[in-house]
């Protein structure tokens, strides 16, 4: 970060900053990802507000909210993957909100993107954008997996106000990155997940999102990096044989029951890919 900042005022370069956003870091346990993650939100060539949360108070966390010199609030409260995100975004004072994930990484250029669309776009539920894939620290080539999920996003480019459209970005899985998603806070407020579903929680809320006038601002390039690896709480839940169960539940809210187990014949070959 300091690397950049220099670079930035050697160029005569201003930090730009855009307070009515909140970076929401939610950490759980003794992550070796989560340094990389703040690094990656420190680093945007937007600033704005960050806070971390965590329901899993440990040493780990608290060194790293102090040598980076991040607000840290401990949930004492329900926790859990939903429960802990709607805690991180009640915590704060702005109306823009991106709930980062520990494994992930934004590109420095993350923000500034969000800000120049929803600024020409104030009237949005969320802003997001596409993403890559990260592997044992390499960017993977495009699987078949995201590359449908490109496809129903599309047309999002035409009309990204009309719920017909935006249920059809959802109807054959989840296209959208739940951490490249900027919530606008003022029109979802400050619980905005739904917690009822273990796995599927966000695209669970995207479904209800779609239930507002507002629009499903697309930014079609990749803007951050999603980790794959073992120890996700993604991976346990598809190997606990959940993510099957919330999945047909979800398409069954698109789709007759008859046809969305039809979908689930074809979407179970595609989990491999912890997409």
């Amino acid at each position: 970060m300091k690397r950049k900042i220099k670079e930035m005022i050697k160029e005569g370069r201003k930090m730009e900053k855009f307070l009515n956003h909140t970076f929401v870091i939610c950490a759980y346990k003794v992550s070796p990802y989560l340094e990389e993650c703040i690094k990656s939100i420190l680093a945007q060539s937007v600033q704005s507000n960050v806070l971390m949360v965590t329901s899993t108070p440990n040493e780990h966390i608290e060194k790293l909210a102090k040598k980076y010199n991040i607000k840290l609030i401990i949930n004492k409260g329900k926790s859990g993957i939903g429960p802990d995100w709607n805690f991180g975004v009640s915590n704060t004072n702005t109306d823009y909100v991106t709930v980062a994930h520990q494994d992930d990484i934004y590109n420095s250029d993350y923000l500034e993107n969000i800000v120049e669309k929803i600024n020409k776009k104030k009237d949005f539920v969320i802003a997001f954008s596409d993403y890559n894939e990260l592997k044992n620290g390499k960017v993977i080539p495009l699987t078949i997996n995201l590359k449908i999920k490109k496809i129903l996003l599309k047309p999002l480019k035409i009309n990204n106000k009309s719920k017909f459209l935006k249920r059809i970005a959802l109807r054959f899985g989840s296209s959208i990155c739940c951490p490249s998603v900027t919530l606008n806070t003022r029109i979802l407020g400050k619980t905005p997940y739904k917690t009822e579903l273990k796995c599927n929680l966000d695209w669970d809320t995207w479904y209800e999102c779609t239930k507002y006038k507002g629009r499903f601002l697309y930014i079609d390039k990749p803007l951050m990096k999603h980790r794959i690896h073992e120890q996700s709480e993604t991976s346990n839940l598809i190997e606990n044989n959940v993510r099957i169960k919330e999945d047909y539940e979800m398409f069954c809210k698109f789709w007759p029951n008859w046809f969305a187990r039809i979908i689930m014949k074809f979407y179970k070959k595609a989990i491999n890919t912890n997409g």
